[in-house]
């Protein structure tokens, strides 16, 4: 009796899979995108889908592609093959460490100065040779095999080689003293961030400040942050010091069930930081130096000019720009696709900010036939609540990457997301994806962008996962 059920419906299911496989993917992709479009999430959001053959560039399916739409952080996507399009994946940056002046019978009577050219991994804690203990050894050892045990002059951290202006237009000022905000440098170090610790307390009470990861002793904290109830997370802002002001406050609130009690923040000088902890490093050892630590700012400040290096003491190379993608993608550090973004201003010789380096990018793309109108942004993290770019050109831009001898460091760059390597962006209501999947054997590229939505974002989230399930 039993198996008289079993056999319809086996049966039944034969037909119902063979009536999917057959179902053309753009069929499919229209009934999923339509009934995302419905949903309650989406009644006043602006949505953008764009998936193409990655082989032949071939249009699959396409809803509102031209579409301009704020990207968030799959801006990362397009600066990153940009970047590997423009320097290659075995591009390094460099920083010289040198001095100007007389050494004898032990004595620098000059200047040591740490000029930067980029490198935004200087100091970093994610390779063995970037971290900065190992930094300042580096160049401890340097300054004794010249002989050099005693410094009367200055340490001055030297990032002249980029212009001035550190923050991308378009970036909103709550964001600018927070570790994703932190701004541009020709001399980056400890990826010019650093952790504030918290002491926490009853709901509605203010939160104190225990200090600074690594110690910032030339600046104060002034806490206005308040206690939040369980649930409502992190939501602490550091503000960068005013003109002329050492102090940072912070405000906001922050959780009282938050488990790191930690935040972090936006270094305001890096390159005086970097100054300041390799005269902190020196003192321990027994090294004296005379004069207190500078930065570019700091020499400006005084109206004084930057003084120029002689003699190199030795030369620092960043990690390969594959294994910057890597985490640039993976964690999506804003700062790696910003320096990425300058480096590639320079490579095609324009003036060194973050508004030409976004020129040299669309005269890039123009170049190989996508309309720079279509790519409207201020920088190459996607921080900026104001950039728009369209689905279209940015499924255009990764069917491009598939072609190069890079594409395989591009793609594993990539985190995965729903089972599929996809780069995520968020930013004020918006969520977006953009990536490649393989659909019968056929590898397809796409962008998915919703902006405006209502609600959670984790609920939006998974209701885009089930229009790109369709191309699985």
């Amino acid at each position: 009796m039993k198996s008289r059920w079993i056999a319809p419906f086996s049966l039944l299911l034969i037909v119902s899979q063979a009536w999917a496989q057959t179902v053309p993917l753009q069929q499919k992709l229209q009934s999923a995108f339509n009934k995302f479009q419905a949903d309650g999430q989406c009644k006043y959001a602006a949505i953008g889908l764009t998936v193409l053959d990655a082989k032949t560039g071939e249009q699959v399916f396409a809803a509102n592609p031209d579409m301009g739409l704020a990207p968030g952080s799959t801006m990362k996507a397009v600066t990153s093959v940009t970047a590997l399009n423009v320097l290659g994946s075995d591009y390094l940056f460099h920083t010289d460490f040198s001095y100007r002046g007389t050494i004898a019978n032990g004595t620098l009577t000059g200047d040591i100065i740490i000029k930067g050219y980029g490198d935004p991994t200087l100091g970093s804690w994610r390779w063995d040779n970037t971290k900065q203990t190992y930094i300042l050894n580096q160049m401890v050892s340097a300054l004794k095999k010249a002989g050099i045990r005693k410094i009367v002059g200055r340490i001055i951290g030297d990032d002249s080689y980029y212009a001035s202006q550190s923050i991308p237009d378009g970036w909103i000022w709550q964001d600018l003293g927070t570790y994703y905000g932190a701004g541009t440098s020709a001399l980056c170090w400890g990826e010019n961030q650093f952790s504030l610790k918290l002491r926490t307390g009853e709901v509605n009470t203010p939160v104190g400040i225990l200090g600074s990861q690594p110690a910032m002793p030339y600046l104060s904290f002034k806490s206005e942050l308040i206690n939040g109830a369980a649930g409502t997370g992190d939501q602490a802002y550091a503000y960068l010091p005013m003109v002329g002001s050492n102090i940072m406050y912070v405000r906001g609130t922050y959780a009282t069930d938050q488990t790191k009690k930690a935040i972090g923040t936006a270094i305001p000088d890096p390159p005086y930081d970097l100054a300041w902890h390799l005269i902190d490093t020196l003192k321990t050892l027994g090294i004296t130096v005379t004069e207190k630590a500078e930065s570019n700012t700091t020499i400006i400040a005084k109206g004084l000019a930057m003084p120029q290096a002689t003699t190199t003491l030795l030369t620092l190379t960043s990690p390969a720009m594959a294994s910057m993608l890597y985490w640039q993608n993976h964690i999506s550090i804003n700062l790696f696709a910003e320096q990425m973004l300058l480096a590639v201003a320079n490579k095609m010789g324009k003036p060194v900010n973050t508004s030409n380096a976004v020129e040299a990018l669309k005269d890039f793309w123009k170049a190989k036939g996508i309309d720079p109108n279509s790519i409207n942004v201020f920088d190459g993290s996607g921080l900026s609540p104001g950039n728009r770019i369209t689905t279209a050109t940015m499924a255009k831009i990764l069917q491009s990457a598939t072609a190069n001898s890079w594409y395989t460091d591009f793609y594993n760059s990539l985190p995965v997301y729903n089972d599929m390597h996809m780069k995520s962006g968020s930013i004020n209501s918006c969520q977006a994806y953009t990536g490649y999947q393989t659909h019968n054997g056929r590898q397809l590229c796409f962008s998915i962008i919703v902006n405006n939505y209502n609600g959670s974002g984790r609920g939006i989230r998974e209701k885009m996962f089930k229009v790109l399930d369709e191309l699985k």
